[in-house]
């Protein structure tokens, strides 16, 4: 066991990662980026904001799993606690009534 830490290892925290208004009242905050294109990010998404027109997963699948909030796809709702695996191609309207913060992860960009 290693008490110091590998030095390929690479973390921030949330409060510390730049902040970008994607869409009114929806804002995401980037973690992490790959050198093959994967990245890792924070959304959140105020009490009733929805994405502007269809998020459209290319050119690799989206990993979402909602922290806090209940998250609507525009096909039905995900409470705090889901896992949601989106392939790539498959599209959704994310949005929320009650705000929502997501954890996003896209492993090929």
């Amino acid at each position: 066991m290693t008490t110091e830490q590998d030095p390929a290892y690479e973390w921030t925290s949330v409060q510390d990662a730049p902040v970008r208004e994607v869409f009114p009242g929806i804002r995401v905050r980037p973690l992490w980026q790959g050198d093959n294109g994967a990245k890792a990010a924070v959304l959140e998404m105020d009490p009733n904001t929805g994405w502007q027109g269809v998020d459209v997963h290319e050119p690799g699948p989206e990993e979402v799993f909602v922290v806090s909030g209940v998250f609507n796809d525009g096909a039905r709702d995900y409470p705090a606690g889901s896992f949601i695996h989106a392939p790539a191609g498959s599209s959704h309207v994310p949005q929320t009534t009650t705000g929502c913060t997501l954890f996003l992860f896209y492993p090929e960009g």
